[in-house]
């Protein structure tokens, strides 16, 4: 598994509200729907993070 980093976020509160009722929808933490969504916008245009040989 990859090592987490932490670091501070500055959103709209407007745009929070969405993401954490769009986590709610999905069952999923807001972190981890911000995660997911990077991650959906990495592939898109192909600047996914290349997977390292131990994992």
């Amino acid at each position: 598994m990859a090592k987490k980093k932490a670091f501070a976020l500055r959103l709209n509160e407007d745009m929070l509200k969405a993401i954490e009722k769009w986590a709610a929808d999905e069952f999923r933490s807001t972190n981890g729907q911000i995660e997911w969504m990077l991650m959906q916008y990495l592939k898109e245009h192909k600047r996914q993070p290349k997977k390292k040989e131990n994992e």
